[in-house]
Order: C-alpha cells, then sequence, then structure tokens
C-alpha cells in the first residue's frame, strides 16, 4: 500500500527561528518514515509581500537548505525543492486564477488581517491578493493527501478545496485530490519579549546565532516586570521566561521552578541560566549538524536541486492532465506538423 503524500513549504524570507524549529521542522522530521513527503522553498512566496526586498533571498535559501539538514530532514525519504525552479507552479497558477472568484480571495482572514497590521509596505498588489491560489498550485501539483497546517491557516486550505472543485466542475474533469489539513501539537514559543517570535519584532532567536548570542538573548527574555528585586515573589503566568521552560524543560522541574518564583525562593538570573541548559540539551543536535551543513554548501544545494529535479517530473506529469482537461494542450498540433 503507497504511502499517503505530504505536502508543505517555508518562505525564503528571513533566518529560521527556534519557532521554526519546533512549531514545523521538527514536524517534519517525524513524518518522514510515514509518509511521502514533498518540502519545498518558497521563495515566489516571498516576494508576495517582500518584492522590493530581494537582497537576501539568495542567501536566506541556502541558509533554509542548511537548517532543513540540520533539523533532521532526509533526503532520501523527502523530497526536498526549490518552488521557483519548477515553473508548473506558476503555470498552473494562472489556471486557476482565471477561475477564482475575486471575493474567494477578499474574505480570507489573513488577507485582511495583514493589510491592516502591515504599514512600510505596499500590499495593494494582486501577488498579495493571489498568494492563497498560488498557494493551492503548490498543493494540487503533487497530489497531496495533507498539508501540516496551524489553526490560523484551515481557511487557506479551504480555499484550494474550494478551487480544485470549481476547477473539477468546470472542466468535467477529477484531476486533483482535495487535500486535508493536518493539525499537530505545536508548542508555543514566543519572542523574547513575549510577542509572536518574528525577524521583523526583533526578539527571536535564530538557528544561525552562535551558541554566546543565544545565550546573551535568553538572559534578556523578559519576566514577571512585578517582579523587581530577587526577593519579590513572582508569577509564572506572567514570565516569558517560564513560558519557554514549559516548551524546554522537563514537567518536574518546571513545577519547581514555578514555585520558587511564587516564593522567590529562586532569582530571575539563575532561572534563566538554568533555562539556557535546558534549550542546549534540546537543540544542540541541531547545531552541531548545523556546523556540519554549513561547512559544506555545494552538497546542501545538491540536495535541493536533485530534490528539485524529482519534484518537477511529479509537477510535470499533473500539468499535462490539467492542459489536456483544459483542451489547450497543444503538443498534438507539433506532432502533425513533424
Amino acid at each position: 500500500m503507497s504511502k499517503k503524500r505530504i505536502l508543505s513549504g517555508m518562505q525564503t524570507t528571513g533566518k529560521l527561528h527556534l519557532g521554526n524549529l519546533l512549531g514545523a521542522l521538527e514536524n517534519w522530521v517525524s513524518m518522514q518514515d510515514e509518509y511521502d513527503c514533498y518540502f519545498f522553498a518558497a521563495d515566489w512566496h516571498a516576494l508576495a509581500s517582500n518584492y522590493s526586498q530581494t537582497d537576501e533571498l539568495k542567501d536566506n535559501l541556502l541558509d533554509l537548505g542548511v537548517n532543513w539538514l540540520s533539523a533532521g530532514l532526509d533526503p532520501e525519504k523527502s523530497t526536498l525543492f526549490i518552488q521557483s525552479l519548477i515553473p508548473e507552479h506558476a503555470v498552473l497558477h494562472v489556471y486557476f486564477s482565471m477561475i477564482t472568484p475575486l471575493p474567494w480571495l477578499e474574505r480570507v482572514p489573513s488577507y485582511k488581517e495583514k493589510m491592516e497590521q502591515v504599514v512600510n509596505r505596499d500590499l495593494h498588489t494582486y501577488g498579495f491578493l493571489g498568494y492563497p491560489v498560488l498557494q493551492a498550485a503548490d498543493i494540487v501539483l503533487y497530489k497531496a493527501d495533507y498539508v501540516p497546517v496551524g489553526i490560523d491557516q484551515l481557511p487557506h486550505l479551504e480555499l484550494t478545496r474550494e478551487i480544485v472543485r470549481r476547477f473539477h466542475d468546470i472542466y468535467k474533469t477529477n484531476i486533483f485530490t482535495e487535500p486535508e489539513g493536518k493539525l499537530g501539537s505545536v508548542p508555543k514559543l514566543p519572542g523574547a519579549d513575549g510577542r509572536k517570535m518574528s525577524k521583523s519584532y526583533g526578539n527571536a532567536i535564530y538557528l544561525s546565532d552562535t551558541r554566546d548570542e543565544m545565550k546573551a538573548k535568553i538572559k534578556n527574555i523578559v519576566t514577571d516586570p512585578a517582579r523587581i528585586r530577587k526577593t519579590d515573589p513572582g508569577d509564572p503566568e506572567k514570565c516569558v521566561a517560564y513560558a519557554f521552560h514549559e516548551v524546554f524543560s522537563d514537567e518536574e522541574s518546571n513545577k519547581v521552578t514555578a514555585e520558587e518564583c511564587k516564593t522567590a525562593g529562586r532569582g530571575c538570573v539563575a532561572c534563566k541560566k538554568e533555562l539556557a541548559e535546558s534549550v542546549f540539551r534540546r537543540i544542540d543536535p541541531v547545531l552541531e549538524r548545523r556546523e556540519y551543513w554549513s561547512a559544506r554548501p555545494k552538497e546542501t544545494l545538491e540536495a535541493l536541486w536533485e530534490g528539485t529535479r524529482k519534484a518537477r517530473a511529479v509537477a510535470s506529469e499533473t500539468l499535462k492532465e490539467v492542459e489536456s482537461a483544459i483542451k489547450i494542450d497543444i503538443s498534438s498540433f507539433r506532432d502533425s506538423l513533424s
């Protein structure tokens, strides 16, 4: 019995941080043996909101590959590929854009939210509005059964399913698989200041940081603001450092940490020193592999190139089916002229 197929991607907009490792990469690695996994570097998607900031895209792409391999993604088990090297993504995106009603895109929650929140960039572009259409093409080109998503991404996936149903209805075909969301238990790791961990907030701990840089950032993680002196009792629920402990430290030690915080039995400096030890226990294997792959950019890129060749063969076959259904497959004309 063939394995079910998984597909997911990451944008090349910046360096990966601990939140990316815990929220996506560890989950991807855990699925490699059970599923037929396709993971791609979404460099076209990176242009949707960063079209004027492209200087770092190539470096980010290489860094993405390094982090994937360091986290444990295995090119022998998973197909790792680059979106922009497979033009079939763009072609199917065009076909889908011709049949996708505009109101479907305007109602996507993340579109409305970003239009309200992002004030330093002009997002009044088709690329930004049509982001979910390209995303739909990314998924169904590989006939993925499942897409690992967070709850906030489910509307995007439902839009993909709607586009698939509309395509099948218009062209009287049944080419694509309607993908299902695969919700996982994802640890909630905030940034050092308590907000979402993000490059734009300057609160992220990056996988590319040195150990000393990581230690310095952990040292500066925000604690309960009411705990001014070491002798002041604190509230673990208001402490960002404790939120990190809940992700990286074991349950028993967290009980002790919470109690000593409430009774002022331990100061914040000691608490964060212990936190750093817990963080490194968890991520040291990744950092060690990162040193290895960072010194081997050629091998990293070769893994992506090989995966891209494999992925394009799959995408090409799907697109042939699409163009046959639409009746714009002109290869027969070429054959008649030969």
